[in-house]
């Protein structure tokens, strides 16, 4: 049996209010249009989530609504600007068959590194970009046994391949 996790970092987000908490920040247009471009690539590759684990950010929201997904997030406080360990305590808690996870650099890229046993050959893995996005599938019968390093590499795509 297995389990599959798709990583994905939120998408560009707006600069332009200054005054403007970091946890409170949206997308701006781009982001937007990516968010909408990566729902589209996951309908047509049939990556379709059960569950999903969201940071609690607005950016990272408006990212997940932007996929156009049937299913209603679980928001984790815990996943704004999380690290690795984090994260992965945060998916052997998961419940999900697929789940996805949107969270924030430079954890996501961490996590994403830690946890497959060969990266992807993608120019764009090692800094993970807003919107970047990792399949992975794991051999095991629940999550609580996810360990470093055992993830196979479904596929990784970034926005800008998307939307060139």
């Amino acid at each position: 049996m297995t389990r599959r996790l798709i990583l994905m970092r939120h998408a560009k987000s707006s600069w332009t209010d200054p005054r403007q908490t970091d946890h409170a920040r949206p997308l701006n247009e781009r982001g937007k249009e990516s968010a909408a471009a990566l729902g589209d690539w996951l309908h047509a590759q049939s990556y379709l989530p059960d569950q999903a684990l969201v940071s609690s950010a607005e950016r990272t929201q408006q990212t997940f609504a932007g996929l156009a997904l049937p299913l209603t997030p679980v928001l984790d406080d815990g996943l704004y600007h999380a690290g690795s360990l984090r994260m992965l305590a945060a998916l052997r808690a998961a419940t999900g068959r697929t789940v996805l996870m949107i969270g924030h650099n430079p954890g996501i890229a961490e996590f994403a590194r830690d946890l497959v046993g060969s990266p992807p050959d993608h120019g764009r893995f090692r800094d993970y970009p807003t919107g970047a996005t990792l399949v992975a599938d794991f051999a095991v019968e629940s999550w609580a046994q996810i360990t470093p390093g055992t993830a196979q590499v479904v596929d990784f795509i970034v926005p800008r391949e998307l939307t060139a």
